[in-house]
């Protein structure tokens, strides 16, 4: 009888901007002939490499320069529907999680997971098996609909505010002093007052550190540099 042919490798594609973490999971996969385990440094990288090499499973960084994880995943599932990509990430963030999963990743897992659960994942995923149950799979998208709804609501509500209330934003964001914004804009401390409480009022928030986050978040102020 013939000897069985050995299954071929595991081609795995790691994908990160730091170098030693890219490298260190490659080399580290490389070293069981069970993978055969290659890095990128960029989501623009790796598309290339997905594009010309279709490897079984990807592992992704979220956080990137340039073409982000959560781009690059999108893309690579468009591209290359086949290839399973699993998100890494070194936070634990819903809704990370579900934007994830909502741009095609297979599941995601933690950077500093232990390498024999990286491994099981890759198996896992080459097998085609959910990495992520499915009523968790559900929740995160409910969490990801609730922001998504509570993104809408406060959008609507920014778009509310009068250029003067913009105006005293950007100053408080700037970290003016309440007296040197009522003089820079020739008011009385009163008049200031009633200005903000009506931001708070508009933007459906308690504090001016809320009504602050709110505004950068929509685009009307800038943050401090």
């Amino acid at each position: 009888m013939a000897p069985r042919a050995s299954a071929p490798p595991i081609s795995v594609l790691v994908v990160d901007d730091h170098r030693a973490v890219a490298e260190a999971i490659r080399d580290a996969l490389a070293g069981d002939k069970a993978f055969a385990a290659t890095a990128a440094w960029s989501g623009e990288e790796a598309l290339g490499i997905v594009e010309r090499d279709w490897p079984d499973v990807v592992l992704m960084d979220v956080t990137m320069p340039g073409m982000g994880g959560l781009e690059a995943t999108r893309r690579i599932s468009e591209l290359a529907p086949g290839v399973k990509v699993i998100m890494l990430s070194a936070h634990d963030d819903d809704l990370v999680r579900a934007r994830a999963i909502e741009a095609g990743a297979l599941g995601y897992l933690s950077k500093i997971s232990p390498m024999g659960d990286l491994v099981e994942a890759v198996r896992r995923a080459t097998r085609g098996d959910p990495l992520v149950p499915q009523e968790e799979v559900d929740r995160l998208h409910r969490r990801l609909h609730r922001r998504r709804s509570q993104d809408s609501t406060e959008r609507q509500r920014a778009e509310r505010l009068s250029l003067r209330e913009i105006e005293i934003l950007q100053l408080m964001a700037d970290g003016i002093a309440p007296p040197e914004i009522a003089a820079r804009l020739h008011i009385s401390q009163h008049t200031l007052r009633t200005h903000v409480q009506n931001i708070l009022t508009k933007l459906g928030v308690h504090s001016k550190v809320d009504a602050i986050v709110v505004a950068i978040r929509h685009g009307k102020v800038s943050a401090a540099t």
